[in-house]
């Protein structure tokens, strides 16, 4: 099965994760398909915090991949950002 979750990078106490899509069975921060995003929990200033590839989340999900508890609360924070606050994603 195909999974959408995150994977933690960064260093001690600072903790930054990357949305990755994968298949279930690899470790969490193991080998990957493809990076649809990022996720920085301690963002500061005019860094941002969430970015995330909603075209190519939609294709992995209509063929079949499911998110994780917190991946799919973190798409739905990001698709309630104003459009103007939203940062385009990479």
């Amino acid at each position: 099965m195909v999974i959408v979750r995150l994977a933690r990078g960064g260093s001690k106490k600072r903790p930054f994760f990357n949305i990755h899509v994968c298949d279930s069975r690899t470790r969490r921060d193991g080998r990957f398909i493809e990076r649809l995003g990022y996720y920085n929990p301690v963002a500061a200033g005019q860094a941002t915090r969430l970015v995330v590839d909603l075209e190519r989340l939609a294709f992995w999900q209509s063929n079949g991949a499911q998110l994780s508890d917190t991946v799919a609360r973190l798409v739905k924070e990001f698709k309630a950002q104003p459009a103007a606050e939203a940062p385009a994603a990479e």
